[in-house]
């Protein structure tokens, strides 16, 4: 009796590469492996010898000189603000914001702006190796279609801000927008959808609780900056006698839906809390930087447990979209801040 010949198994899409570098096992780079891919699932991880043997793939892409990664994740941006790239440079955040950002962005900003600066973004990020990013921006229901009509993935914030702007001109149009953004898109693969309260300067406490009653009913997270500057912590103490973060727990925020970005001023009981409650924390560090906004602990963070995220920003205060040069930034400063040379090593930070 002879041995039947193995069949070989069935995939769509058979990837060879020099280097794969893989997120499990972590820090670790295969050299001449290959990834097969069924439908939209990898399937199987294994050297490229083997791979030949075992799959009967429909398309083979071979890259025997590059370095195969899954997508990098922009965690914070303002995409059709690529389109606002060094209109106003050397200046700290408030002054940056309402004396340059607001003002331009009430000219120009409508649906084909923000359709226009969001098709250059997803360009700028594809070409560096981005292919998800967490959105926040007026005119949403425009860039989600952008991103579903080039097949790029993102989480889009539907903004809530306490004054009107092109996008809506009361608080109940704010949310009606956010909810039906999130009705359009709720089963979409591509697209998911979250609120996006501008931050704790610029939303009252009533539209705060309104966005985590329907946080809560409809599970959708809460992007927001919060703890960027130490002005902020300042101004939230004399107007409502407790910083910011304490401020959004009292309103019932600190929860395992909250995307908090910036987040350079903490206090140890602070870092503790957002490591019991779940907070995803999304450093800025070229923005924070650009800004003089101040450093976030990003070790200090990581070392307790918080799901720690990195982010661009917008272009306007960063300018670019580069996140291989971000994580670079972020593991650097990370050093410096922490005073230890281990800090937020290249694999962590990747």
């Amino acid at each position: 009796m002879t041995d039947t010949a193995r069949i070989p198994d069935a995939c769509d899409l058979l990837i060879e590469a020099g280097y794969v570098v893989p997120i499990e096992p972590h820090a670790v780079v295969l050299e001449d492996h290959a990834v097969a891919v069924r439908g939209s699932e990898i399937i199987a991880i294994l050297p490229r010898a083997q791979a030949r043997e075992r799959f009967a793939p429909k398309q083979t892409v071979s890259r025997p000189d590059a370095a195969l990664m899954p997508g990098l994740v922009n965690a914070h941006t303002h995409n059709p603000m690529t389109l606002l790239r060094g209109v106003a440079d050397d200046l700290p955040l408030m002054v940056w914001l309402q004396q340059h950002i607001w003002p331009v962005e009430a000219a120009v900003i409508g649906p084909e702006f923000v359709a226009d600066g969001t098709t250059l973004a997803i360009a700028e990020m594809l070409r560096g190796g981005t292919t998800c990013a967490n959105e926040n921006y007026f005119f949403s229901d425009v860039q989600a279609a952008v991103y579903k009509q080039h097949g790029f993935r993102a989480l889009v914030g539907a903004v809530i801000i306490d004054f009107p702007t092109a996008w809506a001109k009361s608080d109940d149009e704010y949310f009606a927008k956010a909810g039906e953004l999130h009705d359009q898109w709720r089963n979409d693969p591509l697209i998911g959808t979250s609120f996006a309260p501008h931050a704790p300067y610029t939303v009252n406490d009533a539209n705060f609780e309104r966005v985590r009653m329907l946080s809560d009913q409809l599970d959708m997270q809460v992007h927001l900056h919060t703890h960027e500057t130490a002005q902020e912590i300042s101004d939230s103490l004399k107007l409502h006698g407790q910083r910011p973060l304490a401020r959004l727990d009292r309103l019932g925020l600190v929860n395992d839906r909250l995307i908090a970005v910036h987040m350079t001023q903490l206090t140890e009981a602070e870092i503790h809390l957002c490591a019991e409650r779940g907070v995803s924390v999304v450093h800025c560090p070229e923005s924070n930087l650009k800004l003089a906004s101040g450093f976030c602990p990003a070790c200090a963070l990581q070392r307790a447990g918080v799901n720690l995220a990195i982010g661009t920003d917008g272009c306007a205060s960063n300018n670019d979209l580069d996140m291989f040069s971000e994580n670079r930034t972020a593991a650097i400063l990370a050093k410096a801040v922490a005073n230890d040379a281990t800090a937020l090593d290249a694999a962590t930070t990747l």
